[in-house]
């Protein structure tokens, strides 16, 4: 749950200042020229690096928000620190649906941060999404 007393941009502070300094040195190191799972490779390895807690490609149940039910499960790149869900891109630009997928998830999981990083574009683009668990009535069952 979140602490009202803080701020939403502040939820998990310190991991998410960390994952996007890494996001950005992986950028900086590697370029943009790179396929997804080149890019997955040299994130597990920095987070292997940073003793980072995470696993790659793991099994996260989603939930019909109506009824709390299993509908499916969802395979992320990365779970990190069983927190913040890390979708890797390497296209020349994050689409809308790109987004509205790990906000759909962020929806239907337990999970309340998630990135979306594009390592496609000359510059780095990291998009953070939150949808915290207070707003999830299926959880509160």
């Amino acid at each position: 749950m979140v602490n009202n007393k803080r701020p939403l941009f502040l939820l998990e502070e310190e991991l998410t200042y960390k994952l996007r300094g890494i996001f950005i040195e992986i950028s900086r190191t590697h370029g943009y020229s790179y396929k997804e799972k080149v890019y997955q490779n040299i994130l597990a390895n920095k987070f292997k690096n940073y003793k980072i807690n995470f696993v790659q490609y793991p099994f996260i149940p989603v939930i019909n928000t109506e009824t709390g039910n299993l509908i499916d499960k969802y395979i992320p790149d990365f779970l990190v620190e069983n927190k913040i869900i890390v979708e890797i891109k390497a296209q020349r630009y994050i689409a809308d649906i790109h987004i509205n997928q790990l906000v759909r998830y962020l929806h239907s999981t337990k999970y309340e941060i998630g990135f979306l990083v594009n390592f496609g574009s000359p510059k780095v683009e990291i998009i953070r999404r939150i949808y915290t668990n207070d707003r999830k009535p299926f959880l509160l069952r």
